[in-house]
């Protein structure tokens, strides 16, 4: 079967937070909105009908978790990821990020010191500094708009109340897919230092070729016991709004103390429409999971041509993970306040602001490019028609 990504859906008047909540971000109300990492295409329609099948069964009371549910994830995983994981390494989670405050809360106590690694996600600085945590940003090494860990500085950080490293990957704005060596000198410092590492991999599905996605923990058995890993179906098939995610841990301790959280939070439920969802997507995605890379990769790969052509002062490298576009815009010397107000009441355009993922991404802009190819399109002459009126 084949896809149709070109088609438009009006998502407008269905409380969706992308288009709703535009005049409240950007002071204007009808920008074109590309800021929201959820996708502008149609949830898979075989998703869809397994949701209404449900849907149709007259009570929506408390539900189990099947057994399939599992077992689509260690399915998923293997055919995809070659990693290998059992059902007692799985652990639900209400979403990627409350996931990771739930490691947080269990795993470091106020005052202890959490590494992550800018411009990244930004739920990653609130959620360690609104959990009483001190918050270390390690900044990523950028040059001509490749980015590479600093590990040397990564290691003079660390002291006796570094608990936790926070890591993207693939890495949520800068599109990085860490290589394999990579990753082992990370796992290695963290492994030296006893640092817990939780990694954020909602992105592992959406690497484009030839960039492989490796998840940390399938490195070594030292670094599965000292790593959880939080997945979600959300952003590979447009599901954020259901909130469904999971975690793997190996480590029985870490996996305990997880669950204690989860359970005395009332979280472990999930929701019925979510974990048919999940199940439905690991069993029957893949096909269209391909047909959704290659329609992204045509999408990056225009913007990648448009720019060089036409506005060759802002600057892109093609990320290698995710459907975000990191857009260099520091050869116009402007503010941040400047760039933001050029773009969104010039332009027409409602991007995420650069310095929202920390200090090191003041002059940059990520655009989400999941959506129909015309809406990139209208993007890119939005921007030359700011620049020449």
């Amino acid at each position: 079967m084949l896809y149709n990504f070109d088609e438009i859906i009006d998502r407008k008047n269905t409380d969706t937070v992308k288009y709703e909540l535009r005049n409240q971000i950007f002071n204007k109300s009808d920008v074109l909105p590309m800021w929201v990492a959820d996708m502008d295409f149609k949830t898979p329609d075989f998703i869809l009908q397994a949701i209404r099948k449900r849907a149709e069964h007259e009570v929506l009371g408390y539900t189990l978790r099947s057994e399939n549910f599992e077992q689509s994830i260690i399915n998923w995983l293997k055919i995809r990821h070659n990693w290998h994981i059992q059902k007692k390494e799985i652990a639900f989670a209400p979403g990627v990020v409350p996931g990771l405050a739930m490691a947080v809360l269990a795993f470091t106590q106020a005052g202890d010191k959490i590494i992550i690694q800018t411009p990244v996600y930004h739920p990653f600085h609130s959620t360690v500094k609104d959990l009483g945590r001190q918050l270390i940003e390690n900044e990523l090494i950028e040059t001509d708009g490749f980015y590479e860990m600093d590990f040397e500085k990564l290691e003079k950080q660390i002291d006796k109340r570094t608990k936790m490293l926070i890591l993207s990957n693939p890495h949520n704005p800068v599109g990085r897919v860490w290589k394999e060596d990579e990753l082992r000198k990370l796992g290695e410092i963290c492994l030296k230092h006893h640092i817990l590492i939780v990694s954020d991999d909602i992105h592992s599905d959406l690497v484009f070729k030839p960039h492989v996605y490796t998840p940390i923990a399938s490195l070594s058995e030292e670094l599965a016991m000292q790593t959880i890993s939080f997945f979600a179906p959300s952003k590979t098939f447009n599901l954020a709004g259901l909130n469904t995610s999971f975690a793997i841990i190996s480590n029985n301790k870490l996996f305990s103390k997880y669950a204690v959280w989860l359970e005395n939070l009332h979280l472990f439920n999930g929701n019925i429409f979510g974990n048919i969802a999940l199940e439905t997507a690991y069993t029957n995605g893949e096909k269209w999971l391909i047909q959704l890379l290659d329609y992204l990769q045509e999408n990056i790969d225009f913007v990648d041509s448009f720019l060089k052509k036409n506005l060759p002062k802002i600057k892109m490298r093609k990320p290698e993970g995710t459907y975000l576009a990191w857009l260099d815009f520091r050869a116009y010397q402007l503010t941040q306040n400047e760039l933001n107000n050029r773009l969104i009441h010039q332009a027409g355009l409602g991007f995420n602001s650069g310095e929202m993922f920390g200090n090191s991404g003041n002059g940059f802009q990520r655009i989400n490019l999941a959506c129909s190819r015309f809406v990139v399109e209208d993007a890119m002459e939005k921007l030359r028609k700011c620049e020449n009126p």
